[in-house]
């Protein structure tokens, strides 16, 4: 199955003379837009050859018209409420800066807008706060090509769209007895990943005592006692690779 990060980089190479791409034509067709024209579309990444591909990606679906590309949060907070397209495709980081903040303002200054979150972070912890935050979908770069294409299909009759997979370890993860706050999922993963408390402290800029403290949840909420029974919750539960 061909990804989506990949075929974004192939697809500006591929574009011919009316500028559309015929060999990364997709096979899922989106929504058209609320009152039957083309679903309009804004894209948000700090990657030129990425905004390239998007836009080659969507467009090759007759049903989508790439209204707007944003370089940065700041151009993308100034520029969606003027464009005002239907859907915004958002990296989560620009910059190195997050855009999960500017969802709420996004939100409010184009009504009707639905936002998906496009990104390579698989932390379900992300992807929660997204959609908190008010993004209809969130879809990692490395995702089958037509993905992004049924997110939008999807968002624009209402409903979210999440990744299937972080969906499954939100399920997964919320079930345990008392939900796992964000940061004990990251203390559990790069447990399973074999880090030492010392190492996670460093690496979440937390205390040792606070990294023992949640080690100690994860033990209570998961009914789990040594570091191989997290390890193999995380594993078995596509926490880690």
């Amino acid at each position: 199955m061909v990804r989506l990060s990949r075929t974004i980089v192939r697809a500006v190479r591929t574009r011919d003379t009316d500028g559309r791409d015929r060999r990364y034509r997709p096979t899922m067709v989106a929504s058209t837009g609320p009152d039957g024209r083309p679903l309009t579309v804004a894209l948000a990444d700090d990657h030129p050859v990425v905004r390239a591909g998007l836009r080659t990606l969507l467009e090759a679906d007759d049903s989508v018209r790439v209204v707007a590309e944003f370089e940065d949060l700041p151009r993308t907070v100034t520029g969606v409420p003027t464009v005002k397209p239907d859907a915004l495709v958002l990296d989560l980081v620009m910059a190195g800066q997050s855009s999960l903040d500017a969802i709420p303002g996004l939100l409010t200054g184009t009504p009707g807008l639905r936002i998906v979150v496009l990104t390579m972070q698989e932390d379900p912890g992300f992807a929660r706060e997204a959609l908190r935050l008010g993004a209809s979908g969130y879809v990692l770069k490395d995702a089958a090509a037509d993905e992004l294409l049924l997110a939008l299909r999807t968002i624009m009759r209402g409903a979210t769209y999440l990744h299937p997979t972080l969906g499954a370890q939100m399920a997964v993860l919320e079930a345990a007895s008392s939900p796992l706050t964000d940061r004990e999922i990251q203390v559990l993963r790069l447990l399973a990943e074999g880090h030492t408390n010392a190492e996670i402290s460093r690496r979440l800029y937390l205390s040792l005592r606070t990294v023992e403290a949640h080690r100690g949840q994860l033990r209570t909420k998961l009914g789990l006692h040594t570091r191989a029974e997290l390890s193999s919750y995380a594993r078995e539960h596509g926490l880690v690779r």
